[in-house]
């Protein structure tokens, strides 16, 4: 069976979408503006990034994610079965490999605070089952295989 090649870029860029709004809401609305200001007051973050264009660098880096996670969730679904439920696998597993351990360091040992990484663990952890499932509602098999599969299944005869 082979992968239907465009789907899985169709469903990564969408779920790139998906996953870039989903960062900004986490940035403005739950982690906030002012714990950022307030952490580089306090010289724990650094006054000007250290790299000029970080934010488009970011969401081209949510992007890529988005797309591999659409490329996992196209092999998966031959094993774990199509739809929603293997998509929030893929998503809440990877999401936690990318978002806790490190976040939770963070939290830990960080002198920011703890606010700052619980929203950056959220970012990366929703982030990604957001996608998936984007990327895994949009997947379809392509023509060739679907063709494949309705040829191989018996055909009942008309009593």
């Amino acid at each position: 069976m082979s992968l239907n090649r465009a789907r899985i870029w169709l469903g990564g860029l969408a779920g790139g979408v998906v996953w870039a709004i989903w960062s900004f809401l986490v940035n403005d609305f739950v982690i906030k503006n002012s714990r950022y200001v307030a952490a580089q007051n306090a010289g724990v973050f650094l006054k000007a990034p250290r790299y000029s264009f970080f934010v488009a660098q970011w969401i081209l880096i949510l992007f890529i994610l988005s797309i591999m996670l659409s490329h996992i969730y196209a092999w998966t679904r031959q094993t774990l079965g199509p739809g929603p439920r293997t998509a929030l696998r893929i998503g809440f597993w990877v999401g936690f490999i990318a978002g806790f351990p490190l976040n939770f360091a963070q939290a830990t040992w960080s002198a920011a605070g703890r606010a700052l990484p619980f929203g950056w663990m959220l970012e990366m952890w929703v982030g990604t089952i957001l996608a998936t499932l984007v990327a895994g509602f949009l997947y379809k098999d392509s023509a060739a295989d679907v063709r494949a599969s309705e040829s191989k299944s018996p055909v009942m005869a008309k009593s």
